[in-house]
């Protein structure tokens, strides 16, 4: 277990390769349409809205199901390790330049952050790297909580990441001077 300066867990490299490796195996079984479309949205103009933008939109349902359904036999550890990344993605995402490319309510930008990490690795660290990619009212509610929601359907309770952290809005003070 991996711990920062103030004791906080931190998610390991192998929790945050397989969390990345899950995400990807749910959305190659839905094929080249929604991969094509995920290419789309990393390549588009920093804050261009081409026709298309929306289209992903139409996958993310499909996508947590077949996330689920790769999440199946995970055990308590596991889960909480995936829910630790996710937790961790979510609060770095959290900041006023990210906030600005898609302004939302506070829920709503949780859901906003959701969609950047749902989208896949590449797409968030495109997000990371030039904020003004993220898409306004493009949101997946159900990422959020996705692995805290599995624990707690599977293990009765929530999953203790000990990581210190909010995936709230507004949690990350850094991201908000």
């Amino acid at each position: 277990m991996t711990t920062d300066t103030s004791g906080a867990v931190l998610p390991s490299p192998a929790d945050e390769a397989r969390f990345w490796a899950l995400l990807e195996a749910a959305w190659a079984e839905l094929g080249d349409e929604p991969a094509a479309v995920r290419q789309r949205l990393i390549q588009r103009a920093p804050g261009a809205y081409p026709e298309w933008l929306y289209d992903l939109d139409l996958w993310m349902d499909p996508f947590l199901e077949r996330l689920r359904g790769l999440s199946d036999g995970l055990g308590s550890d596991e889960l909480t390790g995936l829910d630790r990344v996710l937790e961790r993605k979510l609060y770095d995402l959290d900041r006023r330049d990210v906030y600005d490319a898609t302004p939302a309510t506070d829920e709503g930008f949780l859901h906003a952050r959701g969609y950047i990490v749902a989208a896949g690795r590449e797409f968030y660290q495109a997000v990371q790297a030039e904020p003004r990619l993220a898409i306004e009212d493009a949101w997946c509610e159900g990422m959020g909580w996705f692995f805290a929601h599995l624990h707690r359907e599977r293990f009765g309770g929530d999953p203790e990441t000990g990581s210190g952290i909010s995936r709230e809005s507004y949690s990350n003070e850094a991201g908000w001077r």
